[in-house]
């Protein structure tokens, strides 16, 4: 279709020239005619990319900021006595913000050349059927949780907490915004098990499609805000599937510091035995639920379990913070 390409990328009308429109869905069609209208495809590509980010991410932060507004959802509130000023949230988003177009731009505009160079197609219809893209997506889920998981527990090594990682655990008591929330380093570190999961999976296999791509940042962007949300409620995810991580899982280890480093399972937690505190802390909490207690006196010992978690976490963080390079604590 583009054999009349030389050197110089072709137009978007020459590569969509044998194309027969009437076969295309209503979403194929939009995506022709994105790339005809912008007429680049490597502009096409990497502006539609960046703006995915950018739309998905804070348009599914835009909930739970409407969310912390209303009294009424705080019975599902995780840390109920937490809620994000103003302030904090938009002191948060300034950060968010530079993260993006300082760090994620570049890679995210740079991704699908070097994709594209594994045999990922870009501009081209018909999309592969859905059968063909769940398989991928699944891979991707399990390699970036892997991924995480060993490297989130290698950012809470001293240097590297000190130095990167402390910015994102500024807030104990996470919220959506917070997701990205990070020092520049850690935006690249964690975000390469995002990117690498496609692009090992071109190298291998040369059959993935860049809208298979965008469904997956799409659904890795919902659970990462959704984990940062804070509130657990009856229907959220990992009440049907027991493996999934969700906000309950996540959101002790911001209060807690310690535990639970994986993103979107938890079986890495549970087989290297990194989820020990947290599962007795649950298993805390779950007795109290039993127990035939006022609203003030459930509200009393939550708020008393919770203030032990986090001074443990901020003891464990001190101890952390006490290493360096040579691995010697330092000395008072």
């Amino acid at each position: 279709m583009n054999s009349t390409a030389s050197s110089v990328h072709p137009s978007a009308a020459m590569l969509y020239a044998n194309t027969d429109f009437s076969q295309l869905n209503w979403l194929e069609t939009q995506w022709v005619n994105w790339y005809l209208w912008i007429g680049n495809p490597v502009i096409a590509t990497g502006l539609m990319s960046f703006l995915l980010h950018e739309i998905v991410y804070f348009g599914r932060c835009i909930p739970w900021i409407i969310i912390d507004s209303i009294p009424y959802f705080r019975k599902w509130k995780l840390q109920p006595n937490k809620i994000p000023t103003a302030q904090e949230q938009w002191e948060c988003t300034k950060q968010v913000l530079f993260s993006h177009f300082m760090v994620e731009l570049p890679v995210i505009w740079l991704f699908h050349p070097l994709a594209e160079a594994f045999g990922m197609m870009t501009w081209q219809v018909p999309f592969p059927d859905w059968r063909q893209q769940l398989p991928q997506i699944a891979f991707f889920f399990v390699f970036e949780d892997m991924f995480h998981f060993f490297a989130h527990q290698a950012l809470h090594w001293g240097p590297l907490y000190k130095h990167i990682h402390k910015i994102h655990h500024k807030y104990s008591a996470p919220f959506g915004l917070a997701a990205e929330y990070a020092h520049p380093a850690e935006v690249m570190i964690l975000g390469t098990g995002t990117i690498a999961g496609p692009l090992l999976y071109c190298w291998f296999r040369r059959d993935l499609h860049i809208f298979t791509v965008y469904v997956w940042i799409t659904l890795r962007l919902f659970q990462a805000i959704d984990a940062h949300s804070g509130y657990d409620f009856p229907w959220s995810l990992q009440h049907l599937v027991p493996f999934w991580s969700g906000a309950e899982h996540h959101d002790f280890h911001h209060m807690a510091f310690v535990n639970n480093f994986s993103t979107s399972f938890r079986w890495c937690d549970r087989l290297f035995g990194t989820d020990k505190k947290y599962r007795e802390y649950r298993a805390r909490m779950d007795k109290m639920k039993k127990l035939n207690l006022s609203k003030e006196e459930f509200e009393k010992m939550e708020r008393q379990m919770i203030a032990e978690a986090e001074q443990e976490g901020l003891r464990a963080e001190a101890e952390v913070e006490a290493y360096t390079f040579t691995g010697k604590q330092k000395t008072a």
